[in-house]
């Protein structure tokens, strides 16, 4: 199949013009190509950069949702998703051509009751936490999830899962076999030590503060913050109202979200678009975490890019170019408006058009 598209790129705003031969983008004029777009907005698939494709509401899904999932994000244009943890095996569904790329973090590690039953795998002891780092950096796609803090119910507040000592032998594990770290991380306490232990990146991240942002910018840390999801931060606080310092915690991250993700973009740390759907999130969602970016300070384009052109570098995928697979996603009108970006007009994955 030999497809045709013209039209203008981002961030530059510029004419582009591709070819698609067997799936794969060229440069080159190419004969007898079908024109399947012509005078629009030309991107790269879109990134979602932490969702779950097998996890749910109530836990692990079934393989058949699992792939429902994988459809749904297709269907927005997110064509390259970086699943930050799930307890299913899905690398089953890198042999199907229809749906997005999946970049896998394996498994959650966690402390035995210090995150969501039945998702991540349990470190008895910490001792045992490099060893199962590197085992996930082996199973996954050069990337490992930590819990980095959860509620105690002990102190009944948000505490680390991991001494400081043992994280820097455990991200060091990771990265001798090739793989980056990231942390889910609500609170403040925990951050410094992930940081200072050299993690890539933080999930989540309410909980940073002008020192440790100062701390991400030293060892280049990046932030995923996952704005729509931390809206679901008032009504956890009140399903653990028991919990009441806890609960209050939760509500004053709530408030001062916006004002410390806007200070980490501020101050120039790496920020990302993820949406962490497939627990309290739907997927298909990349838009409105796109949009939801531009409230803590990020241009339209900036803010485009963390889903796009700027995740995919992160990520050591292309973007677009000449050899790269054609996985496109194509507006009629310009995509750095809001209400465009959840419309695509022609999506086109390995080269198959799927609108």
């Amino acid at each position: 199949m030999r497809l045709h598209l013209r039209g203008r790129g981002l961030p530059d705003g510029e004419p582009v013009e591709w070819w698609v031969v067997d799936g794969v983008l060229s440069s080159e004029r190419t004969a007898n190509a079908d024109n399947v777009f012509d005078g629009g907005w030309i991107l790269p698939g879109l990134v979602d950069a932490h969702c779950h494709v097998g996890l749910g509401p109530g836990g692990a899904t079934s393989f058949d949702e699992a792939i429902r999932q994988a459809e749904t994000e297709r269907d927005v244009g997110a064509l390259l998703l970086r699943d930050a943890g799930s307890p299913v095996d899905t690398r089953s569904l890198d042999d199907r051509d229809d749906l997005p790329r999946l970049i896998r973090a394996g498994r959650h590690l966690a402390r035995p009751k210090r995150y969501l039953p039945g998702v991540p795998i349990d470190v008895e002891d910490e001792s045992q936490l490099p060893a199962a780092v590197a085992e996930q950096a082996r199973w996954g796609d050069g990337w490992v999830k930590l819990v980095g803090d959860w509620i105690d119910r002990g102190v009944g507040d948000l505490a680390p899962l991991w001494s400081d000592e043992v994280l820097v032998d455990a991200i060091a594990a990771a990265h001798a076999e090739g793989a980056r770290v990231t942390a889910h991380v609500f609170g403040e306490d925990a951050l410094p030590g992930l940081i200072n232990a050299g993690i890539d990146c933080i999930e989540h991240g309410t909980g940073v503060t002008d020192d440790v942002i100062e701390m991400m910018l030293e060892h280049g840390t990046a932030l995923v913050p996952t704005l729509i999801n931390i809206e679901n931060f008032p009504g956890i606080a009140d399903a653990a109202a028991k919990y009441s310092t806890y609960a209050k915690h939760m509500r004053d991250l709530y408030a001062s979200c916006t004002q410390r993700v806007g200070a980490a973009h501020d101050a120039g740390v790496p920020i990302y678009a993820g949406t962490d759907a497939g627990g309290m999130v739907a997927h298909g969602r990349i838009a409105d975490e796109v949009d939801a970016l531009r409230t803590v300070g990020m241009s339209a384009t900036a803010a485009l890019g963390a889903a796009c052109w700027d995740a995919r570098a992160w990520l050591g995928r292309p973007a677009l170019e000449h050899g790269a697979s054609a996985d496109l996603v194509c507006y009629a009108d310009d995509p750095r408006e809001p209400r465009v970006l959840n419309q695509p007009s022609l999506i086109i994955l390995r080269g198959r058009v799927f609108r």
